[in-house]
């Protein structure tokens, strides 16, 4: 009898690992696109006194970079709807917050939408209007001043109030210190303030604007501008402080920046002044640096050396002056 093998019948072998295997790429790729829709999330950032001059160009350059999402914080109403209907600034009305920083339910009365704000810019200041007495004074004294050939106003001599109440102290000092403790609060990693240059004079015009003649009256602007970027210093949080010169409203980008600390631009530079749309640039720029800095700003007609003459961007200028290691001491 032929021997037969009987070949036994096919197995179905079980993989219980090929199902897992699958469960965990499928897995892994979810996880990747998370983090990967994490890395892409734009940085949300709230800009205070964001209908003033140099506040609106911060905020309407934001907008524009998709690497970002902007808030803007305004004292009234009446600022919020002229904001919302300047055709230059594309800011929803979801974007806007009403708010006044000097008050003392500041933190109080913001809505719930600012959980999850990531940093905050600073431009609130207080602003001088000149006094309608002492210009009629000067205006009248102009023509005996031309006989005389001087110059027919010395603008030094004006006297100046502050628009809505907001005194230095008040808006520069404490507005600014509840502003970063509201950053401290919401958990923000970084705050840049704009303030100004001459904050190492206590001398400086600026510090009279405000004042009565025998000195007395709400004044000393830059002294209570520089306690609050002490303040700041010393908050624990990450920040960028940055000093313009005289603002001017021209286009930027058309001039070479020039940074440096402790005022010593005006050593060597007659003009030190700088367009507001270049103050933003280097704000978005500063957004954008993990190294805390403090320095001062202006621009110049640039220069052609050697047959290279471009201008550099707000983030180039800012990052070639990182790498010096600069910033502003404030033990001055």
């Amino acid at each position: 009898m032929a021997n037969m093998m009987i070949s036994a019948p096919p197995t179905t072998t079980n993989h219980p690992t090929t199902g897992l295997t699958l469960f965990s790429l499928l897995a892994l790729l979810a996880l990747a696109g998370a983090f990967s829709n994490q890395d892409t999330a734009p940085t949300k950032v709230l800009v205070t006194g964001a209908a003033g001059k140099t506040g609106r160009l911060v905020l309407k350059k934001l907008e524009e970079n998709p690497r970002y999402e902007p808030k803007g914080l305004v004292r009234t109403e009446g600022s919020a709807l002229k904001l919302l209907e300047d055709r230059k600034i594309k800011c929803p009305l979801e974007h806007m917050v009403i708010s006044d920083i000097t008050s003392p339910t500041f933190e109080d009365d913001l809505p719930s939408g600012l959980r999850g704000m990531d940093a905050m810019i600073i431009c609130t200041s207080a602003v001088p209007r000149i006094s309608r007495w002492s210009l009629a004074g000067a205006i009248l004294k102009a023509p005996w001043n031309l006989v005389r050939r001087k110059p027919p106003m010395d603008f030094r001599k004006l006297q100046f109030k502050w628009k809505h109440g907001g005194y230095p102290e008040k808006v520069d000092y404490h507005g600014q210190m509840a502003q970063i403790e509201l950053a401290k609060k919401l958990g923000m990693q970084k705050v840049v303030i704009v303030s100004s240059m001459g904050g190492t004079n206590p001398e400086n015009f600026l510090n009279r604007v405000g004042k009565k003649r025998d000195g007395s009256g709400n004044g000393d602007i830059l002294v209570w501008k520089r306690k609050a970027e002490k303040y700041l210093v010393e908050s624990g949080l990450n920040y960028a402080i940055i000093h313009p010169g005289g603002l001017v409203d021209s286009p930027g980008g058309k001039e070479t920046f020039v940074l440096d600390v402790d005022d010593k631009i005006s050593k060597y530079h007659d003009q030190t002044r700088i367009s507001r749309e270049d103050v933003a640039d280097l704000c978005v720029a500063a957004l954008g640096c993990t190294q805390n800095c403090s320095f001062d700003c202006i621009t110049t007609t640039p220069v052609e050396v050697n047959g290279s003459g471009g201008i550099k961007t707000a983030s180039e200028s800012l990052a070639e002056f990182l790498q010096e290691s600069k910033t502003a001491n404030y033990a001055m």
